[in-house]
């Protein structure tokens, strides 16, 4: 594996790691699960991506018959009018170039279209794919959504509706640190589709993906911003002055 490139293994091997973290830290929390959900769907995305870059050989073995016969069939309508202009019937030969033309348009329609359905049958495996961790960021960022700074930092009575925040100001970064690295790495798998299929609407729905990730991450970092602002200071350590 080339250091250039992204490794699923590594990736599920840092999710395994973060699981523990978040278990033994929060043995309680749900986020434990998601995490786990995360892992299971990255020990599968490496095959996944990997078989949908793979060439479809019973499509191509079609599509080479398919050129095989329309060159064949070229062939064929040639040779006849080689023999009717041998033999100056005219007619039939303006017959046979028409014939000749239109077999030419469709042999090359039936091409294209056929060689573009690979990549139609990868394109939509891969966006089915990816729906996947679209759908897993929006879990995460629930998690996260409730663990509030001003639970914390401000003087409120809360209501009966309000949700139970027992969190320490530690806990709470802690946590909310876990969500954002867990978010990080849902971008990263979801970018192993457009590493190993480099199709332009697969790599913009990664990068939707990322940009998705980084918006949601971005919300997490300033409540870690707001609840390390308000940490209590250090002691200052007295400066002993010498006479």
């Amino acid at each position: 594996m080339s250091s250039q490139t992204l490794d699923a293994a590594k990736i599920v091997e840092t999710l395994r790691t973060l699981e523990r973290r978040i278990s033994q830290r929060f043995p309680d929390a749900d986020l434990a699960s998601v995490c786990r959900d995360l892992i299971a769907i990255g020990e599968r995305t490496q095959h996944n991506a990997e078989a949908i870059a793979a060439a479809s050989w019973p499509l191509r073995i079609i599509v080479y018959l398919a050129v095989a016969a329309g060159l064949a069939g070229l062939g064929f309508i040639a040779w006849a009018l080689k023999v009717q202009v041998g033999s100056t019937e005219v007619f039939s030969f303006f017959q046979g170039v028409d014939a000749l033309m239109n077999l030419t348009v469709l042999v090359g329609a039936a091409l294209l279209f056929a060689t573009t359905l690979d990549d139609r049958i990868k394109r939509r495996r891969s966006l089915r794919e990816l729906h996947v961790f679209r759908s897993i960021a929006h879990v995460i960022d629930m998690h996260q959504l409730t663990k509030d700074p001003s639970s914390i930092l401000g003087d409120g009575a809360p209501t009966k509706s309000s949700p139970q925040r027992a969190m320490s100001r530690f806990e709470l970064t802690r946590y909310l640190d876990y969500c954002s690295e867990m978010l990080s790495l849902t971008s990263k798998l979801a970018a192993l589709y457009a590493q190993v299929l480099p199709d332009a609407v697969v790599i913009d729905t990664v990068n939707e993906i990322e940009n998705l990730t980084a918006n949601f991450s971005r919300k997490i970092w300033q409540k870690i911003s707001i609840v390390e602002s308000f940490s209590p200071a250090a002691p200052a350590i007295p400066t002993r002055v010498t006479p």
